[in-house]
């Protein structure tokens, strides 16, 4: 009788786990498309040709910038669009971009999805729903096999796996017609594009036209037809037709038409590439260089431990990193350098070389847990003479809202390095072990000077002493110079609420370090 009892339970708990229709399906594989496949792939390649293997770059440091030349490039798809993102969030700048995305499909354009599963909590239905569009297919990184249904199995699930279910695709990439692509450290979301009121992220960008772009299709390609991406339809019950889309999109057009008339300001600003596009403009401010893509294999979240450093972005880098001799920039969102990133920091500011890293302060950072792993390095960095600055919470901006995973009104998130003013570096990479060791990255290293001293002078932008703390040893204790309403001085008191510092503590006394 108590096997009778716990039969129903047992079974609802195994279907509850399962979560998905059909895991085993095979899946079609499917390459990039030639740049020579589009009029426009073609403009691009007669554009490229004179600078006989240079790529055309050029960055995109504003949110309103970074926007536009999304939402114009998909305008300008003639062939194909493949996106692989870490996240994707809900709000008008991304509900835009899905309705060019279905007119690029309506009009013929084979749109390739590639999404981290992080990003699908909840949101299998609606993508299945999206992909019902012949042209759009939609696949996701890594998935969860058990416990898809709800949010509590999903929880159970992910406790079967924890050494996969770290593992993420942090990989950030847009590619139009295999010609041209962005790079960088934004997802897709509000707070990515100024486009959010209680929360705005400072990051880079870069444009990269001709045979980066063709590079980077080979990335896409590589995470698109790994064995750990599956179709979005794999893990549905029913499979969403061409009434659930047209009711999607309908649902979609009032939305927008809402945000026309209730969010008007953010609305316009958002939609003014349609009369006003500036990608042609763009084109002709290029700067023409060497470039390589870079990119982590998409099976190092298979390694049992630490994976092979020759599945690794930073294997790739380590060249250009040891070769540094005069100035290294850093500028990383989420900072943890280990032992031997600090090694690395510290034999270079001891050769000679000057070091200067740019990370969010305290108050500043959206996950307050990270700084509790970088800020017990302080000290022998700033000992050996690395220079550290913390990008602060702006002056007057509202108070910080509350959570573990902390949340505030500014927060820096790009990732870019520059190495004696010559070579950059710029992608999704952040200097921190979860970067290095667990999620997969994408980047592009440019040799310019020119685009070198671009980037340079936006660091130390990021730098000064009214929009950054730079950290200092004063007589032997850690201090933070700055600077309000033109005026100098120096903190003795690290800047951030209790419960950030709460936050930071805890993570570095239960040892979460090598997991930041």
């Amino acid at each position: 009788m108590r096997l009778q009892r716990a039969l129903p339970l047992l079974l609802a708990l195994q279907l509850g786990l399962a979560g998905c229709a059909s895991v085993g399906t095979p899946r079609e594989v499917s390459q990039a498309l030639p740049a020579s496949d589009s009029a426009f792939g073609r403009s691009v390649q007669r554009q490229a040709a004179p600078y006989q293997g240079r790529s055309g770059f050029r960055l995109l440091p504003n949110s309103n910038e970074a926007f536009r030349a999304r939402a114009e490039l998909i305008r300008n798809a003639q062939a194909s669009i493949d996106l692989q993102y870490y996240i994707v969030h809900d709000g008008l700048s991304t509900r835009a971009l899905v309705h060019e995305l279905l007119r690029a499909a309506d009009r013929g354009v084979r749109v390739r999805i590639l999404l981290d599963d992080t990003t699908s909590d909840g949101l299998d239905s609606l993508m299945g729903t999206l992909a019902a569009h012949p042209n759009i297919h939609i696949r996701v990184f890594n998935p969860l096999q058990l416990g898809r249904s709800t949010g509590a199995t999903r929880a159970v699930g992910r406790l079967f796996n924890l050494s996969r279910q770290h593992r993420r695709m942090h990989n950030k990439l847009f590619l139009v017609d295999n010609s041209m692509a962005i790079v960088g450290g934004r997802n897709l979301g509000d707070e990515y594009f100024d486009a959010e009121p209680n929360l705005n992220f400072t990051d880079i960008d870069l444009l990269g036209v001709g045979p980066v772009a063709e590079q980077l299709g080979h990335s896409f390609d590589q995470y698109w037809n790994s064995a750990l991406s599956r179709p979005i339809g794999d893990f549905l019950w029913r499979q969403p037709d061409t009434n659930d889309l047209f009711a999607s999109r309908q649902r979609l057009e009032v939305s927008l038409a809402e945000a026309r008339t209730r969010r008007k300001a953010l609305y316009d600003r958002l939609m003014a590439y349609q009369t006003e596009p500036r990608l042609g403009i763009w084109r002709n401010e290029l700067i023409w260089a060497h470039g390589q893509a870079l990119w982590d294999a998409p099976s190092k979240v298979l390694a049992d431990d630490e994976p092979d450093p020759q599945l690794l972005l930073t294997q790739q880098l380590a060249p250009d990193l040891n070769n540094v001799h005069k100035e290294l920039i850093l500028v990383s969102a989420y900072f943890v350098p280990g032992e031997p990133g600090l090694l690395y920091l510290t034999s270079r500011a001891d050769a000679g070389t000057s070091v200067k890293l740019l990370t969010n302060s305290l108050e500043a950072t959206d996950v307050p847990a990270v700084h509790g792993g970088y800020a017990p390095y302080r000290r022998a960095l700033l000992e050996h003479g690395v220079q550290l600055y913390e990008l602060r919470r702006q002056p007057g901006a509202p108070r910080l809202r509350l959570g573990f995973h902390g949340s505030s009104d500014s927060s820096l998130h790009s990732k870019a390095m520059v190495f004696d003013r010559r070579k950059t570096f710029i992608g999704s990479f952040n200097f921190d072990p979860r970067s290095v060791l667990w999620n997969t990255e994408v980047g592009v290293l440019v040799d310019s000077p020119e685009l070198a001293e671009y980037t340079r002078e936006l660091a130390v932008q990021g730098m000064s002493p009214a929009l950054s703390y730079q950290v200092k040893l004063v007589d032997g204790k850690l201090a933070w110079a700055t600077e309000d309403n033109g005026q100098r001085h120096m903190l003795v008191t690290e800047p951030g609420g209790i419960w950030r510092r709460f936050n930071a503590w805890i993570s570095k006394a239960v040892g979460l370090e090598k997991m930041l």
